[in-house]
């Protein structure tokens, strides 16, 4: 038998596993079995064994009802994901959130999308915009995206980018700032600005609201301040 026949459905499990965890990770609450076997497009008893060996190590785990939803094993390996970055950028997402009284997160970029490491709502604001650690969406949507992608050679953009997204990007790399409505949440806004630190790759730090009495700049230029404090954290 040849090496890649022998590899091939380790391969295969190991996706189905990762793409359980996706699924979860995107649920708005816990799911059956046979939900996740159906949005896998997998047996059930294939569902039932990937599960189960989830289950063993604690990424995945049972509510009351049998229902499914992600493990606590989860978060403590999540935590070690760039964990100086997370560590310095946590007092600062904070005091953001604190002073602009709107949710305050950090992303950074995994392929062609941008994914929430971090995030901070204020803790006195009515019904404050969640913003889920793991959520991802595409580089070329939001906020941060834009501000990730002005740091970003433009021979490395995704394929598809179109003119006006490219003089969006070109002007945020410009002012420092990027700005979105309504690009992955309907009646949402956010500000965004780029974050570098040496070693690392690119990353952004933003927030997001329905509404704010703090203008673009306003709030822009208070995330440009915890940028370059996260930086200097960090050694440049």
């Amino acid at each position: 038998m040849s090496p890649a026949a022998t590899t091939a459905p380790a391969s295969q499990t190991l996706s189905r596993g990762i793409r359980i965890l996706e699924v979860l990770a995107d649920a708005r609450g816990p799911l059956s079995i046979d939900e996740i076997a159906r949005r896998l497009d997998v047996h059930r008893s294939v569902a039932y064994r990937l599960l189960r060996t989830l289950e063993d190590h604690g990424l995945v785990e049972r509510d009351a009802t049998g229902h499914l939803e992600l493990g606590a094993r989860l978060a403590a390996l999540a935590a070690g994901v760039a964990h100086d970055l997370q560590a310095e950028a946590l007092p600062e997402l904070t005091a953001v959130a604190g002073d602009l009284g709107a949710t305050c997160f950090l992303t950074v970029l995994d392929h062609d999308e941008c994914v929430t490491l971090s995030s901070v709502e204020p803790r006195h604001a009515v019904n404050p915009v969640a913003q889920r650690p793991g959520t991802r969406h595409p580089i070329t949507r939001g906020a941060p995206g834009k501000a990730i992608l002005s740091l970003v050679p433009e021979s490395s953009w995704p394929a598809g980018v179109s003119a006006a997204l490219a003089a969006e990007v070109r002007d945020a790399g410009a002012r420092g700032f990027a700005t979105s409505h309504d690009e992955v949440i309907p009646s949402l806004r956010a500000v965004a600005v780029p974050l570098t630190v040496r070693g690392r790759g690119p990353a952004a730090i933003a927030v997001v609201f329905v509404a704010s009495t703090h203008s673009d700049d306003e709030i822009a230029a208070r995330l440009t301040r915890s940028a370059a404090a996260i930086r200097e954290a960090l050694g440049g």
